[in-house]
């Protein structure tokens, strides 16, 4: 359904490429100012030639926490508000557990999770001055049961569905809806790097999904949109699988 407030303004991070990129294709379909959040320039100038004048490049490492607050003042000063916030900035890492180190292990929580705090946070603050909001974040089925040699990504993703709940609870008195989208194996490129060069992983991940194929990032786009939206008004706290049935299947 067609948003007829063309004043909304949605920021996707990660929203360069892969599900983050069709997240933000979506939202821009649906009249949302769209801000793109992401470290690579070549690729976010890329994205804002495909996705049109709706959409709006930010170039930033979520890293850099300390920089994260003059980041939403920023956005907030350009473009009056912020109506929706897609936490979907995330790094993986495949290793064996027991060569994981203490420096790797925190730079995946620092991305995936910190960030994503500092980020809300931050935004909230915003958010709950005018009592609306949409938060969702992206977690993964990493979170929904054991996956070897993703142990930090893993840790970090089971966090972020814990964080959903709580925020849900904290935030929806003041009008901020919290859900979070679970994707399932999605054909985009991070897949491709985890499953390409493991045929057996591979097999695993398709004899275990009953619908039997790999998800599009358009799927995972689409239940954004429902979550962002007047839809979804009577929704928060939830973890929403978009998998193919592949986190019951067996």
């Amino acid at each position: 359904m067609k948003s007829t407030n063309k004043k909304r303004v949605a920021i996707v991070t990660g929203g360069a490429s892969g599900i983050g990129f069709a997240i933000a294709g979506k939202f821009v379909e649906d009249g949302l100012q769209t801000i793109i959040i992401g470290r690579d320039k070549t690729k976010l100038s890329q994205a804002k030639k495909k996705l049109g004048k709706l959409c709006h490049t930010i170039s930033f490492d979520l890293g850099n926490l300390a920089g994260i607050p003059l980041l939403v003042k920023d956005i907030v000063r350009q473009f009056g508000q912020v109506d929706v916030l897609v936490n979907n900035a995330g790094i993986n890492m495949k290793k064996d557990f027991t060569e994981v180190t203490d420096e790797e292990f925190q730079k995946i929580l620092l991305t995936n999770v910190s960030a994503v705090f500092a980020l809300s946070r931050e935004t909230v603050k915003y958010m709950k001055k005018k009592r609306k909001g949409a938060i969702i974040n992206i977690s993964s089925m990493a979170s929904q049961y054991g996956l070897p040699k993703v142990i930090a990504y893993t840790a970090s993703k089971s966090a972020i569905e814990g964080m959903t709940r709580a925020m849900a609870v904290e935030l929806s008195p003041l009008g901020i809806r919290v859900n979070c989208i679970a994707p399932g194996f999605i054909a985009t490129d991070m897949s491709a790097k985890a499953l390409n060069g493991d045929l057996e992983r591979k097999q695993k991940v398709m004899s275990r999904t009953p619908m039997g194929h790999l998800g599009d990032p358009v799927d995972i786009a689409n239940a954004a949109l429902y979550l962002a939206n007047g839809e979804a008004k009577y929704v928060t706290g939830i973890v929403l699988p978009v998998d193919g049935g592949n986190s019951i299947g067996f």
